[in-house]
């Protein structure tokens, strides 16, 4: 049997796109010799994955899972919306959340780690896969949610399945109370979360670089008003407190009731099971969010084949 190195597993691999395992199979089943087992590949179908690697990925489908007091969520992308109702696809995307849920969210073990019940890894099953249906995909992203004492509740938006859709949401609620009660209140929050979309939980917990861009930005405007610089510094607070509640969560207004500040739902909330109620994260996904989408021009795309 021929050895197989390390590093005649990765030429392979830099020249089909094939997963490393099937890779790896392959050299063993052409005796190492790179060209026999790239002319497996191709036969196997699982070289294909190569040539549509350079397609644009912005449908698909976003997958959570929470068990507890954690929760995960992934973002698999595909080439159109019609993989997103394919069976196969969403099987994938629904155990790359178990998997994710295991391995805490990080996307390099996310890929490397073992795709339930086959022989390759979670990266391997979506080469297969996209070798079997066709269009190019790929396993974008992962970030897994968890709280010592509470619960990690969860919503999905616009849902193609159980734990599958376009927008998903986890909220980590720190309490002792009522685990039953702090589901309902944390799902609740996570549907304000998914039509909102905070940036952070408290003012504090914003990045210090965005706020001071901002108070940047404030400052330049409200220079060109010709009021004393006193009156200047004012308007910026108040116009950095409006920031503030279009971006942190606990100063948003509560989109239940279009009244309440979420910060006095939460504090209601404590009051009624007798016990301190804390939001300690949220994690949200909306698929497709910051992949530029190629844009089809059809009237060029006619010109072009009429000469």
């Amino acid at each position: 049997m021929a050895q197989i190195s390390a590093s005649m597993v990765k030429e392979l691999r830099g020249r089909t796109g094939a997963g490393m395992l099937d890779c790896k199979k392959a050299l063993v089943e052409a005796g190492g010799d790179i060209e026999m087992a790239g002319e497996w590949l191709r036969k196997k179908g699982l070289a294909a994955a190569a040539k549509k690697s350079g397609r644009v990925t912005a449908e698909g489908l976003v997958g959570l899972r929470t068990d507890g007091a954690r929760g995960a969520l992934v973002e698999v992308n595909a080439e159109t919306d019609f993989v997103a109702r394919n069976e196969g696809f969403q099987a994938f995307v629904g155990a790359a959340s178990d998997v994710a849920l295991e391995v805490g969210g990080d996307l390099a073990a996310l890929k490397s780690a073992d795709y339930p019940g086959g022989a390759r890894t979670v990266e391997g099953e979506l080469t297969n896969l996209i070798a079997t249906i066709g269009e190019n995909m790929t396993l974008r992203r992962s970030v897994c949610l968890s709280v010592g004492e509470g619960v990690v509740a969860s919503y999905m938006h616009n849902s193609a399945a159980p734990g599958l859709g376009k927008i998903g949401v986890l909220v980590g609620v720190k309490s002792a109370g009522d685990a039953e009660a702090l589901h309902k209140l944390g799902k609740q929050v996570a549907m304000h979360v998914a039509a909102s979309s905070p940036r952070a939980v408290t003012a504090e917990d914003l990045d210090a670089e965005t706020v001071e861009k901002e108070r940047e930005i404030l400052r330049e405007q409200a220079a060109t008003s010709g009021k004393p610089p006193e009156i200047v510094e004012k308007m910026i607070e108040g116009r950095l407190r409006k920031f503030f509640e279009e971006v942190v969560l606990m100063n948003q207004t509560w989109v239940i009731d279009g009244e309440s500040k979420v910060s006095k739902v939460i504090d209601a909330a404590a009051k009624e099971l007798g016990t301190p109620v804390e939001i300690a994260g949220f994690a949200r996904y909306q698929l497709g969010e910051g992949v530029e989408r190629k844009e089809d021009d059809f009237a060029a795309e006619v010109a072009q084949l009429a000469g």
